[in-house]
């Protein structure tokens, strides 16, 4: 016996609630990647031959199984937490890894490596690798793509992806701030000119490997970082205001050079990440974030342990979600996620 009309009507409006939940819980991109720093390393540096590395206690303690992955936090970094969100994936490995799944490699990976920067002078005294470097392997992994899943359908991952670039802030501190070596050649203003060069060049290398989505990070307030609070000496643990202005210039050239260079990619959709709004938001309003400590790190002192220095039997706090910063040039999860969301609510829309 046929069913009624009735009874088709709703098998087919609960076919389409399904069908709509179905779409609304897909992610918008099929993957993302992640080139930069120390805020979007998930772990390259541990294979590399450097000092900069996370891959020991007490990094980690906040992530799942407490476990140091070579994140320079105590948990999660932002494009885990906006992969999450985006539902793509829980965390996003580094190309590195040679045990790398074929399903890791289709939803996207991170190539960004901790002390790394545009400038290649940025990582010469440390063996990272610099943002240039990692475009290049983006290259070795389109090819490691097509060998997975064929080149049909690896260059619609690559062209539906998220690209997220964190970087800049190794420049000025290791180049132009605490050990000036740039200011020998550039002014402030050129050597942001400088910087910002690269980042069209990188850009246009990976548009021109099929990349269309790209959110690209400015300077966070790097004056307030506990490491630059420490050097330039302010005995009361403020923010070195003349570091912040740099950045803020540097985020407002940005912001003009996106504008400019997306009308010439066709296809392509440029975004700038503020990351330095929720940052400073933080600073200024501490208990808006449930934060009680903005002005040095979980890790020791908190004023200069980093990398190496911050080690296992270096003293941590108690409660990592109150600190601001993790160690002395990093922020910990708790500052990933604000920054995450912010991103989420104001940048990520624009992609759409």
């Amino acid at each position: 016996m046929a069913p009624s009309p009735r009874v088709l009507f709703t098998i087919l409006v609960h076919l389409c609630t399904v069908a709509s939940c179905l779409c609304h819980n897909q992610p918008r991109f099929t993957a993302i990647y992640a080139f930069g720093d120390s805020f979007a390393d998930t772990g390259n540096n541990n294979f590399l031959v450097t000092l900069l590395k996370a891959n020991h206690a007490p990094y980690g303690q906040c992530f799942p199984g407490r476990v140091a992955t070579g994140r320079f936090s105590d948990g999660k970094l932002i494009p885990d937490i906006l992969a999450s969100a985006l539902g793509i994936k829980e965390f996003v490995p580094p190309f590195l890894d040679p045990s790398l799944s074929p399903q890791e490699l289709r939803t996207g990976v991170s190539f960004a490596s901790a002390g790394s920067g545009y400038d290649e002078l940025t990582t010469v005294l440390t063996n990272v690798i610099p943002v240039p470097k990692q475009a290049e392997h983006f290259e070795h992994y389109i090819g490691r793509l097509n060998q997975a899943v064929g080149e049909v359908a690896a260059r619609n991952i690559v062209r539906g992806s998220l690209l997220v670039l964190l970087a800049g802030t190794s420049d000025f501190l290791i180049n132009f701030y605490d050990t000036p070596t740039r200011q020998i050649h550039y002014n402030l203003t050129g050597y942001q000119d400088f910087l910002q060069h690269k980042i069209q060049q990188f850009i246009r290398t990976l548009y021109d490997q099929g990349v269309r989505k790209f959110l690209i990070a400015g300077l966070p307030p790097v004056g307030c970082f506990p490491i630059q609070i420490t050097t330039k000496l302010k005995f009361q643990l403020s923010c070195a205001d003349d570091e912040n202005g740099d950045a803020q210039s540097y985020n407002q050239k940005l912001i003009s050079l996106l504008a400019k260079i997306e009308p010439t990619l066709p296809g392509a959709k440029l975004v700038y990440a503020d990351i330095f709004s929720p940052l400073i938001d933080s600073i200024i309003y501490p208990a808006k974030y449930g934060l009680a400590i903005t002005n040095r790190g979980c890790c020791g002192t908190g004023l200069l342990e980093a990398a190496f220095l911050c080690k296992e039997f270096s003293p941590v706090c108690p409660n990592p979600a109150q600190f601001l910063f993790w160690d002395s040039t990093n922020p910990s999860e708790v500052a990933y996620k604000n920054i995450a969301q912010f991103l989420l609510q104001h940048a990520l829309p624009q992609l759409a």
